[in-house]
């Protein structure tokens, strides 16, 4: 029977069946529809990328009626907050480069889908849509129109998920039953046994090879086949086009030898090469796994909140420790970290973490509320409706939004190495098989094999990653949290250091406070307490603490002006609180100390003076940054503390007083114009702006954390004298991966130098490139761990 290809999903047409449409033949009239589709909306360049990349449509109406149910979508929905939704949803499809590109441009082939992203090792698709000009269901039947139907299970939504890939374990079984037994039918000839029926049955045992030998060299070596494959047609020489080749040229000797009675080949070399290669990729895959269970560094970094017990009392609690059913306080500013209802009157909330959108939406009593968004205005409170998904929150600080553009360095070096070092490979082995078939045809052979099989550079591949993932785990240990496996290289890179003052390099926990002026009553008191409790400014919640506890009440109104006060209403009362010149008072220029300053109705009441107390070990930590970085303190308070910190830092510290947020980034940003690698260090509220636009922006974390996606790294407050240690540590994970470079190019010099020379067997080059990852990873996790123990 006549067949021939469909040019959308690759599979064989009957004839019969054959369906033409613009010149091209299509097995069914699914596969068609999609093509049109994508040639209607300018994605035709879909096949461009691999031939036949699409899978056939299935019949799916009345399929998913389900997702006409609000209670259903609702479930399903990962977040759904005016006309913007999002889901994500599992597509067991995805296999190629063309997957990804047409399902990150699902926008042009539907009217209402904003964005979508794909994660290629989970086989997700995260959906952003308008639910007012699309809907679930809508989506769900594109991607089925299309040959990319989600699975979705109501009973088990994470089942697709979970499902996991063992075809590797498989062809590493089939390949060690082949060799092994290859090598024992290879027993007679190794011994070089004569007896006569060992020469009557020789050859029958050769063929036995040989056909031993199909079934490791056909499935379980074919990823390296496909992948050869892939790059040469892509343009792109990866590593496994001369493993492939060295794999077929063995295989191709070994058959000729078979078949002209030359002797029994090379096939159990030829067996245990693929056994030893699979058996690597096993090792790399499983240290891949190991890899990315330590860099979960992010489900340790201490975001907390305040809940409420049933007394009434407030207590912080990491996040991770939230529960179904409990009472939360979220501040201005704060993020809410799990979805739950709205239990106050009323809030505000701004999404635009989650969505990029920055307008506030208005929420009452009994409302959603999602996690992700920040609270604007005065303090709510809320009931958890699901334990917090710290990868949820994990999305967030990675969101793309708040990306760095960050020249990630040892990923160049990865790639530089990688893009010249196969077709140099290729080059040299040809020049050295030419080479070796003047001298000796069957050394040529194995030589040949040997060079593509010896340097592998997959040691290589894997120390930049291992590297900085295993430091990414023993600093998130000691407390600092960073966003990614780049900011270890940026801060190596670091050159100027700048401090804010309040709530960084002072503490919280000791700070004495006085109070001048008109004695408060206790409603005064009471309100003022109560309008404080919605901020969260380090001074505000010193204040708040300091103040006696008072009846709760309504907070009518709250603004927080951000750097300099707050405006708002309390049981009838216009309470306005902050700097001077925030409320126009000059008392300031008198008595140079850090105050809070209170009005109430129109009147000046008087202030609260803050006598603050140093962190522990500040001095030691100034002097030892100053040997090797710039420093500068950079505060929004007055000066009043000018002379004492002049005396207890290093004489080369610059101090810059009376910064607005504002005044704050732009002195980064002339600092970075002067070239300077700038690390940021501040409280992650006020100094949020100079935290995103310096080169490392870290926020110190006390009992209570404003979370922020602008900075790289949120460090525990009772590890601020650690800094300069995580600085010298970052460095040297550096020089651990140039050292790990070197010692992985080291080994491929020599096994070259003993392939080169035909003294290397393929069998022992395959056993070597294994341990040579092993090598490798075991240099950077003990160098990593050295170096961490090191005091510095």
């Amino acid at each position: 029977m006549d067949t021939n290809n469909c040019f959308h999903c690759g599979n064989e047409i009957v004839k019969k069946e054959e369906v033409i449409f613009d010149e091209k033949s299509f097995c069914c009239n699914g596969c068609k529809t999609v093509y049109e589709i994508f040639s209607q909306n300018d994605l035709s360049c879909y096949y461009d990328f691999e031939n036949a990349p699409g899978a056939t449509p299935q019949e799916i109406i009345g399929k998913y009626d389900f997702l006409d149910d609000e209670k259903i979508i609702a479930k399903l929905l990962e977040f759904q907050e005016d006309t913007t939704a999002i889901v994500s949803l599992y597509i067991p499809h995805i296999h190629c480069s063309s997957c990804i590109w047409i399902l990150e441009n699902l926008q042009k082939l539907q009217n209402g889908i904003s964005s979508s992203q794909v994660n290629f090792p989970e086989k997700k698709v995260r959906i952003t849509f308008n639910s007012t000009k699309t809907s679930l269901k809508d989506i769900v039947y594109l991607l089925s129109s299309i040959g990319y139907e989600p699975y979705i299970s109501l009973d088990n939504y994470e089942t697709g998920k979970k499902e996991i890939d063992r075809s590797l374990i498989y062809k590493a079984g089939v390949a060690f039953f082949c060799f092994g037994n290859i090598m024992l039918l290879s027993f007679p000839e190794y011994f070089e046994v004569n007896e006569f029926w060992i020469n009557q049955y020789r050859g029958f045992f050769r063929w036995l090879i040989f056909a031993l030998s199909l079934p490791s060299f056909i499935y379980s070596a074919s990823d390296y086949y496909v992948s050869a494959y892939k790059s040469i047609k892509s343009k792109i020489l990866n590593i496994d086009i001369p493993i492939a080749l060295g794999i077929l040229v063995m295989f191709v000797r070994s058959t000729v030898d078979i078949v002209f009675d030359y002797g029994q080949g090379f096939f159990d070399s030829l067996t245990g090469l693929i056994f030893f290669m699979l058996l690597g990729k096993l090792f790399q895959q499983k240290t891949y796994s190991f890899l990315s269970f330590e860099r979960d560094y992010k489900s340790y970094f201490p975001i907390a909140i305040t809940k409420l017990n049933s007394d009434g009392t407030e207590i912080p609690v990491q996040v991770y420790d939230i529960e179904k059913g409990d009472r939360l306080l979220i501040r201005n500013q704060e993020l809410i970290p799990v979805d739950g209802i709205l239990i106050s009157e009323k809030s505000s909330i701004d999404y635009s973490f989650v969505t990029g959108e920055a307008i506030p939406i208005e929420k009452k009593s009994g409302d959603k509320l999602f996690a992700g968004g920040r609270m604007i205005g005065s303090v709510i409170e809320m009931e958890v409706l699901f334990s917090v998904s710290q990868s949820y929150l994990t999305q967030l600080w990675s969101n793309d939004i708040f990306q760095k553009k960050i020249d990630q360095k040892h990923k160049t070096i990865t790639d530089k190495v990688s893009q010249y070092f196969t077709p140099i490979l290729l080059l040299l082995a040809i020049v050295v098989f030419a080479f070796w078939l003047f001298i000796d045809v069957s050394t040529a052979f194995n030589v040949l094999t040997a060079v593509l099989i010896v340097a592998c550079p997959c040691a290589l591949a894997l120390t930049a990653p291992f590297t900085l993932g295993n430091v990414l785990r023993i600093m998130g240990n000691k407390k600092l949290y960073l966003k990614n496996a780049t900011v270890i290289e940026q801060l190596a890179k670091v050159d100027t250091i700048v401090f804010d003052k309040t709530g960084t390099i002072t503490t919280n926990k000791k700070t004495a406070i006085t109070y001048e002026g008109e004695i408060l009553n206790e409603k005064e008191l009471g309100a003022l307490k109560n309008v404080l409790r919605g901020s969260n400014h380090p001074l505000s919640r010193r204040l708040y603490d300091f103040i006696p506890n008072k009846d709760r009440m309504e907070v009518s109104s709250f603004e927080e002006v951000i750097g300099k006060g707050i405006y708002a209403t309390c049981n009838d009362m216009r309470i306005k609180l902050g700097s001077s010149q925030f409320l126009q008072h000059m008392s300031e220029n008198t008595h140079k100390k850090t105050k809070v300053h209170v009005e109430i109705d129109g009147l000046y009441k008087g202030s609260y003076i803050f006598n603050n107390q140093y962190r522990k070990d500040l001095e030691r930590l100034f002097e030892n940054l100053a040997k090797k970085y710039n420093l500068v303190v950079l505060s929004g308070d007055n000066d009043g503390e000018r002379r004492i910190l002049e005396k207890m830092l290093p004489e080369q510290t610059q101090l810059v007083f009376n910064q607005k947020p504002e005044q704050k980034l732009e002195y980064i940003e002339q600092l970075q114009k002067q070239c300077k690698n700038v690390m940021m260090i501040g409280d992650g509220l006020n100094d949020a702006g100079a935290l995103a636009q310096s080169n490392v922006g870290i926020s110190i974390s006390e009992n209570v954390n404003v979370f922020s996606p602008a900075c790289d790294g949120i460090l525990d407050a009772s590890q601020f004298s650690k800094i300069y240690y995580f600085l010298n540590y970052s460095k040297n994970a550096l020089l651990t991966i140039y050292m790990s470079f070197g010692l992985s190019l080291l080994y491929n010099i020599v096994g070259l130098s003993f392939a080169i020379s035909g003294n290397l067997s393929p069998l022992v080059a395959a056993i070597i490139m294994p341990l040579s990852s092993i090598t490798v990873v075991s240099f950077v996790t003990v160098m990593s761990n050295f170096y961490a123990r090191k005091r510095f």
